[in-house]
């Protein structure tokens, strides 16, 4: 047998669509999320007879298919009726009022916003969505940095279902009384997938996104064994990825176990920066939190404030998010105590793709 006959040819690929091996792709079913599903159609059916339906907060960790389910549901309400508008609005990347009115102007395909303030366009959105029964779904809902628009909706949009996601259930505690009482949510948990289930949906992802027959079984079974342990899909979603591409660059015909391996070393380097990589100020935060481990982020504010440091409260959370979401600190939501719920900063990096 010719050494090349186990070698890609330069117009082969092991890909027939790599876009489903992005955390926003749709299959068509949700896998394990069914009952989810179907408890989030219940607080949007009474819409569907021109009644105001129920509000609920979606929690759970990362990467676990709280958006996507909301999403596939969003989906599905506008192939089956006109009468229901859905909003998706991301909280990360729209965190304020203004921000996210904009964005539901977008999404009506309403144009002269400019020179507007959020009061004038809010009546201009409401005029259109008052017709009909809205679904509004604030995804990271806790990255807001202030609630009027939920005032806005709750007070002067008829008929609506508003869906608030969290991975900190605690976050709703904080919210002023008068907004929770007019939210009355419900809760629902989204679980952490376990081990049977990561097989699945990762298996359902190659289908769709390489050609038949290249993955070898205990390459699958180790990129199955590292997602299950860091509990976050769209992890594993990235090394099915990048196996992919290291086994296409080596050309070989199949994705074995060192391309999972070689992945995982690869995305660590990435994912896991060293603090050098940091910008100054972020570095000065982190030396920081190094000396004061486990004090509550309003403490650590008063200190950074007094070492000179700048900007206010909401851009300090926000940097302290970054730093928690690249793994150079740990941070947990406490609740209960005299200061009511709070978030304690520890100078500890949580499980690296590397570390089992």
């Amino acid at each position: 047998m010719s050494l090349f006959d186990s070698m890609l040819k330069s117009s082969e690929s092991l890909f027939q669509d790599p876009v489903a091996l992005d955390f926003d792709f749709l299959p068509k079913v949700i896998p394990y999320r069914e009952k989810e599903q179907r408890y989030i159609a219940t607080c949007i059916k009474p819409l569907m007879s021109q009644r105001t339906g129920k509000n609920i907060l979606i929690h759970g960790t990362p990467g676990i298919g709280k958006t996507a389910a909301v999403r596939h549901l969003f989906k599905e309400l506008e192939d089956e009726t006109d009468e229901i508008i859905p909003i998706y609005l991301n909280c990360w990347q729209k965190n304020t009022s203004f921000k996210l009115i904009i964005e539901i102007c977008e999404k009506l395909d309403y144009k002269f916003t400019h020179n507007k303030k959020t009061e004038e366009l809010f009546e201009i959105v409401k005029q259109m969505l008052n017709r009909k029964s809205v679904v509004f779904c604030f995804d990271e809902v806790d990255k807001l940095e202030d609630l009027d628009i939920l005032y806005m909706i709750l007070e002067q949009i008829y008929r609506k279902t508003i869906i608030l996601i969290t991975n900190y259930k605690e976050w709703a505690v904080t919210l002023d009384e008068r907004i929770r009482s007019r939210l009355a949510l419900e809760l629902l948990e989204f679980r952490s997938y376990n081990a049977a289930e990561i097989k699945g949906i990762m298996e359902g992802r190659i289908k769709y996104a390489f050609v038949p027959e290249v993955w070898q079984e205990d390459a699958l079974d180790l990129a199955v064994k590292k997602t299950a342990d860091l509990r976050d899909v769209r992890l594993g979603l990235s090394l099915l990825r990048e196996a992919g591409n290291l086994a296409e660059d080596r050309a070989s015909k199949k994705i074995e176990v060192k391309d999972i391996q070689a992945a995982i070393d690869k995305l660590s380097d990435v994912k896991i920066k060293s603090p050098e990589a940091l910008k100054e100020d972020e570095q000065h935060i982190l030396e920081l939190i190094k000396d004061n481990s486990g004090k509550k982020i309003g403490d650590l504010f008063t200190v950074y404030k007094e070492k000179g440091g700048e900007g206010v409260y909401k851009t300090f959370q926000r940097k302290i998010d970054f730093l928690s979401r690249n793994k150079f600190i740990s941070t947990k939501k406490q609740t209960g105590g005299p200061d009511g719920t709070t978030t304690i900063v520890k100078y500890e990096r949580e499980t690296k793709l590397d570390e089992f």
